[in-house]
Parts: C-alpha cells; structure tokens; sequence
C-alpha cells in the first residue's frame, strides 16, 4: 500500500506523466521505495480509479498523447491520513542476514565474493545517498525544487529538514552495512586465514 503515497508524495510536487513519475521515482523516492514500472503504471490507474488522482490528456509526440496526473483533494486527505497513522515495525527479510547465519556450509573464497559484491552495493549506495543529500541541502533536487516553488518558506523548511532527516537514517544504514561486511571480511580472514 505503501507505493500510492510514494507516488502521491511524488505528485504533491507537480503534476507528472506516467513517464516522468517513473523518472522522478527512480532518482528520489525509489531510495526508500523500490517498485518497477510494471508495479507504478497499473497503481497510477487503480489510484485514479479510486478518486485520489485525475489525469488530463497532453500532448506527445506529433499527434500522441499522454495522461498527466494530478493529486485530487481526496488523495492529499489519504495522504495526510496515512502520515498521520502509527507505523507498525517491519520484521526483516534481508537474504544476506540469511546467508550469513549459514556461511558455514560455502568454500570461504565464495563467502569473500558474496561479500565484495554487497559491499561494491552499498558503496554504491552510500554515494549515491551522500550525493542526493547534498543536493537536498542546496536544495537543487529537481524533485524537491518543483514542490518548493509552491510553499511558504516556513513550509519549504519543513520540507528540507525532513528530507535530510530521512536521507541521514538511509547513510546511517549505508554505513552500518559497510562496516557488518568489514567484519564478514575479518570474520572469515580469523577463521580461514587471508
């Protein structure tokens, strides 16, 4: 249920094609979000269907045309709702969490690999993290930017800090699992030798 609000928090922003959700998803809220085209095209239309979006067509190409989506009053009162209402904690399911508890039955050169590989990942990750937080301070995120244009500073403040706050706890994270594969690494080096 989770990636309506994704994309509602996207089109509080501005208005967006199907097409330029899935871009502006990918570079923001696919970062706390993950879902596939296939999953936000078919969502946009139960959305609609629902009354929480409208969509006008627009022109595409030379004689095409797209919907562009719109946030309906009722959706930004579902979306408040939902920010509003408690989280219930998510209990995990982390396949290297999994295979890390049963290492003991992999050659120690596969452990290693496994290893470079989740920490090439979060490497990766953390950059990526590091550098969109910095464009959330200098507020330059296109994403961001489009929605600040239409607040009070008051509001385009909140708006900023909560971001940041958010993207922090995802470095947070980033950081965390570079140093648990540190001490895969050192873990298998004890166990096996380097």
């Amino acid at each position: 249920m989770s990636l309506r609000y994704a994309l509602i928090a996207l089109l509080t922003g501005r208005p967006m094609t199907g097409y330029d959700i899935s871009k502006s998803f990918s570079r923001s809220v696919a970062h706390v979000w993950h879902a596939p085209d296939s999953q936000i095209y078919p969502e946009l239309n139960r959305m609609e269907r629902d009354g929480l979006l409208t969509s006008v067509e627009v022109p595409w190409g030379k004689k095409g045309t797209k919907k562009e989506y719109h946030v309906t009053d009722a959706g930004l009162a579902d979306f408040r709702q939902w920010m509003e209402s408690p989280l219930a904690p998510q209990r995990q399911r982390d396949p290297a969490y999994l295979k890390a508890a049963y290492f003991d039955f992999a050659d120690p050169e596969s452990v290693r690999e496994q290893l470079r590989q989740q920490q090439e990942y979060w490497q990766e990750q953390l950059s990526m993290l590091e550098s969109t937080r910095a464009a959330l301070v200098d507020r330059t995120h296109p994403t961001l930017a489009a929605r600040l244009a239409k607040l009070t500073e008051r509001e385009a403040e909140l708006a900023v800090r909560y971001k940041i706050y958010a993207y922090d706890g995802l470095i947070a994270r980033a950081r965390t699992e570079l140093a648990w594969i540190a001490d895969g690494f050192a873990l298998v080096d004890e166990l096996y030798g380097s």
